[in-house]
């Protein structure tokens, strides 16, 4: 059985091409770094003694930039290729984040945010570029999960050094993302140096149909419900701490395992999962049953006694719908892509968990606000499974 598991492990990490595991180190060190955007409403309320509404405001703009970063990165990915666009938008970014600790205003805080986040944002269409530049259709999802699995990891690690960070100086925060950016940027040139990337990316052929995302309409439908779906799942991590803390008296200690238990779940299962499951089906039918786990794991918060056992059962149903329907919502849209338009592709599909993003704390706020916690984990199932017909309809209509 041992001698099983562990081949089974090494199936789902060989085959990949060496530049995936770069990038993957890469978005880990990025990744690692990540700890002022989890600690800034407090930062700004704490320590620059600014309003609710003006944190909520910051925090929003950090939304907006997104986006139209987001858009821009997409189409300066197809222009000028996906390698200089993330070594840019990781010098910037860094540079920025330094930046962006000595603003002590709202104005220049405000200005500051965007800016950062509009370079940030532009990083992520590009390096989804290389991903799928780099993989093949046998193992281009495994490739996306093996990025999640870096994403995930260096999140964890940034969100506990942050936390320690936070405690001695605030001001930390902004020093580490910014060098954690550029080391990305520096590791980035050096395991993958331009020379040798230029050599494995094709000229751009002006005879080629280029068929643009935004006119693709299996796409569009693809894009609403992949941001219903993200609306959703966002609560995960915006209401759903809030709900264990007030409602159901966990302990923060508690309440951090069950966040911890997700990303654990994720890198000891996701890319074995997806090995296992890769080519068996069309993807849309594993999207459709991980909407419906995640939609069930909301509806369970109102069937299911509290207990620390419902709120496990509840983390494992949410992040099982995640580990099933992200790594195959990536290979749906890298399927309507060529060489020419894939930044496109890519900037849309990141600007729909964008918007997400930004519009699910507002949901979730207004939700509770007028009809209380119940209302809110019955609105996201029902979403859920409406979202998941959406995708049924979406499979029916590509086959």
């Amino acid at each position: 059985m041992l001698a099983y598991t562990i081949q089974l492990y090494k199936n789902a990490y060989s085959g990949l091409s060496k530049n995936s595991w770069y990038l993957c180190i890469v978005m880990l060190i990025n990744r690692s770094g990540t700890m002022v955007v989890p600690f800034m409403s407090i930062y700004c309320i704490q320590q620059l003694h600014f309003s609710i509404v003006q944190a909520g405001s910051i925090m929003a703009l950090f939304g907006v930039g997104s986006i139209t970063g987001a858009f821009t990165g997409g189409k300066l990915t197809d222009k000028i290729g996906f390698y200089d666009l993330q070594v840019g938008a990781l010098l910037s970014g860094g540079l920025l984040f330094i930046v962006l600790g000595f603003q002590h205003t709202f104005i220049t805080l405000a200005i500051g945010t965007f800016v950062l986040s509009f370079c940030n944002e532009s990083f992520r269409p590009a390096n989804s570029t290389a991903i799928a530049h780099y993989s093949t259709n046998d193992n281009k999802t495994r490739s996306y999960s093996l990025n999640r699995l870096a994403i995930n990891l260096g999140w964890a690690f940034g969100g506990a050094l942050g936390g320690f960070l936070a405690s001695v100086n605030y001001h930390l925060l902004f020093w580490v993302d910014g060098c954690t950016n550029m080391l990305a940027a520096v590791l980035l040139l050096i395991l993958m140096p331009r020379s040798k990337v230029a050599k494995t990316m094709k000229k751009l052929d002006k005879a080629v149909v280029r068929i643009s995302a935004y006119k693709d309409k299996i796409y569009l439908l693809f894009i609403v419900l992949s941001t219903l779906f993200g609306m959703c799942f966002f609560q995960f991590f915006i209401m759903q701490p809030v709900f264990f803390k007030i409602q159901w008296h966990f302990s923060e200690r508690f309440i951090g395992f069950l966040m911890a238990l997700n990303g654990v779940l994720i890198a000891a299962i996701e890319m074995v999962l997806v090995h296992k499951l890769e080519g068996k089906r069309n993807g849309i039918l594993y999207i459709i049953g991980g909407v419906i786990a995640a939609g069930i794991g909301y509806m369970l918060f109102n069937i299911l006694p509290p207990t620390t056992i419902t709120a496990v059962l509840i983390v494992i149903f949410i992040t099982f719908g995640e580990m099933l329907s992200m790594p195959f919502m990536n290979s749906f849209w890298i399927s309507r892509t060529n060489e020419y338009n894939r930044g496109e592709y890519a900037a849309l599909y990141t600007m729909s968990w964008s918007a997400a993003q930004v519009i699910a704390p507002f949901l979730g706020s207004n939700v509770i606000f007028y009809g209380g916690f119940n209302l809110l984990w019955w609105l996201l199932g029902g979403i859920s499974m409406i979202t998941a017909m959406g995708y049924w309809y979406l499979y029916r209509s590509t086959n």
